[in-house]
């Protein structure tokens, strides 16, 4: 609706143009937002303040010519000046109606793209193997699949990089390890404990780290013995990640993992080719790339270092040598990188670097999606009681155990798998709400009680509201699908309802553009409250009329369809009663 209307002023403003009432090469971007207060409209402008300087007029007077050359559209019903000059727009609820009984007939809701659709490639998760995924790598892993489930659902074709850490010196250390303490595949699959016993071999013996180096240039150069070793410590590291992935709900498969290893070949050729580039200069032995743009608070400038004085890579040839094969083999028209806001830095540097390279297509968008901490009660990010990293797994054990106390005191009829199955979905759903529901870039505390409350921003509320929708339905004993008749909307309640429920695909647009998914969570809690008031104030069993009970229905199968869609974009699963 926001872009009809934008259309809509554009066209008015070329009419004024054309009749000399404004100069000729203005090009204003054009905003409607969401009116607050519905009695002055649903949509706003400020579009003739923002031009009436240059017109040279009062900006109501500009506002009542603009509003003389909007051309006629069935979607609205009056367009009023209110304040200064605002533009005041009102829906058409007709039209309105009608939109929502498409959005109905229509698998997709009635979203669309707004602009033209992309191959996507989306970095997330990134954890290190050879040790378990911890809390760290929560939000990267479901704050990335969000967005992803988004951008597939708009019709982008959407390409997973899991750029796990599966190469350097860590392994020469746990390779030594295995070397002098053979162990079981069981013994391994403690990956933690015997990572950190390696550590601390790796830590007190210089004789074992020296070992630990020797393997590290023996893995590099291909040793088979060394290859074998590594490739079994990555499997079990995996399967570990892919269990994880399971219990999240998260669009994460082995066939996505393309780890540092996979650019190993291509590193020496970064270098050659930054050199052929003329971007290099040789500091201190190492071989680096200084921009003018990044400079230290002394105003000296900052090296991109691609090559350590005794030959080794680092982090910034290896993304440098990934986002070549993004642009070059996988034709993305957009990287993605979910990674933590503190890599900032690194990131504007290579993507500089790679542009000024040539190893990436003009066009090709590189986007560091940066995004805060997980934070204790202490607000310093979250650890064990003994200062330790908490494995996701325990996380999310212990959620599904809290959920599962939580239900049982509130259905304890019911069977136990039963129980066992809510808990499930709300344990797991809460940990992943509480996370994608707050600002991408913001830290956030956890706490369990909060997120699993029924009350308030949160999953077990949006479920809850889900299988209220569901019931209505369950006591008619029909689908969503099978409601007849045309949507009227008559009481405020269902006006405000409707118009919420129209923003879907402006709200997803907005989700995909930005990386944003809290975007989307404010808006499923919005329906879920507008229908609330809806369903207290409307009746819909016990409408006054046939016609209205069906029009009722379909208002009511439009929010549960939009509520289970949004949750399922959230990677949440859904209930159909609890």
């Amino acid at each position: 609706m926001k872009d009809t209307i934008r259309q809509l002023i554009q066209n008015a403003l070329n009419q004024l143009v054309n009749e000399g009432v404004l100069p000729e090469g203005l090009t204003p971007a054009i905003q409607v937002e969401n009116a607050r207060d519905k009695t002055h409209g649903d949509f706003a402008s400020n579009i003739a303040m923002m031009l009436a300087k240059p017109a040279g007029m009062k900006p109501r007077d500009l506002a009542d010519k603009i509003i003389a050359a909007l051309p006629a559209d069935p979607q609205i019903s009056k367009v009023e000046i209110a304040g200064p000059g605002f533009l005041n727009f009102f829906q058409n609820t007709d039209a309105l109606a009608a939109r929502l009984d498409a959005a109905l007939a229509d698998p997709k809701l009635g979203v669309a793209k707004a602009g033209a659709q992309q191959r996507v490639v989306v970095d997330l998760s990134a954890p290190n193997l050879a040790k378990e995924m911890h809390v760290g790598h929560l939000r990267s892993t479901i704050i990335g699949d969000g967005v992803a489930r988004v951008l597939e659902f708009l019709g982008d074709d959407v390409i997973r990089q899991n750029h796990v850490g599966d190469w350097g010196t860590q392994f020469g250390m746990l390779l030594a390890y295995l070397q002098e303490k053979p162990a079981t595949s069981d013994e391994l699959s403690d990956l933690e404990n015997f990572y950190r016993a390696a550590k601390q071999r790796f830590d007190e013996s210089e004789e074992f780290a020296d070992r630990a180096r020797g393997l590290v240039v023996k893995l590099q150069a291909g040793d088979a013995e060394c290859l074998a070793l590594w490739q079994r410590f990555n499997e079990i590291s995996l399967s570990h990640c892919q269990k994880t992935y399971d219990r999240l709900n998260v669009k994460l498969t082995p066939a996505d993992v393309k780890g540092e290893s996979a650019y190993n070949d291509d590193l020496a050729n970064v270098v050659t080719d930054l050199k052929a580039k003329g971007l290099l200069v040789e500091s201190n032995g190492a071989q680096c790339v200084f921009l003018e743009e990044f400079k230290t608070a002394e105003g000296t400038p900052l090296p991109v270092i691609v090559q350590k004085a005794g030959g080794g890579y680092l982090y910034a040839t290896t993304d440098l040598a990934a986002v070549r094969y993004r642009s070059n083999v996988l034709k993305a028209n957009r990287a993605l990188y979910f990674v933590d806001q503190r890599q900032a830095l690194h990131f504007q540097q290579v993507f500089e670097v790679a542009r000024r390279a040539g190893f990436v297509s003009n066009d090709m968008q590189m986007e560091h999606m940066g995004f805060g901490t997980m934070n204790g009660a202490d607000g310093r990010p979250f650890k064990t009681r003994d200062g330790g990293t908490v494995k996701l797994i325990d996380l999310l054990d212990e959620a599904q155990e809290r959920a599962y106390a939580l239900v049982k005191e509130k259905n304890p009829e019911l069977p136990e798998a039963d129980l066992r199955n809510i808990a499930k979905v709300v344990g797991i759903g809460a940990v992943k709400y509480a996370d994608l529901s707050k600002h991408r870039t913001s830290d956030y505390s956890f706490n369990f009680d909060l997120m699993l409350n029924f009350e308030g921003n949160t999953a077990p509320y949006l479920l809850y509201a889900y299988t209220r929708v569901a019931g209505v339905f369950r006591k008619l004993g029909k689908d969503f699908s099978e409601v007849e008749g045309q949507i009227q909307l008559a009481a405020p309640q269902e006006q405000e309802l409707a118009a919420r429920l129209a923003q879907f695909g402006e709200v997803l647009n907005n989700v995909a553009e930005k990386g944003t998914p809290h975007i989307l969570c404010t808006y499923l809690y919005d329906v879920a409250g507008l229908f609330s008031s809806f369903y207290e104030n409307c009746p819909i069993l016990a409408a006054d009329t046939p016609e209205q009970q069906q029009s009722r229905l379909r208002l009511a199968a439009l929010t549960g369809r939009t509520l289970k869609q949004g949750l399922e974009l959230l990677g949440l699963e859904t209930l159909e009663r609890m």
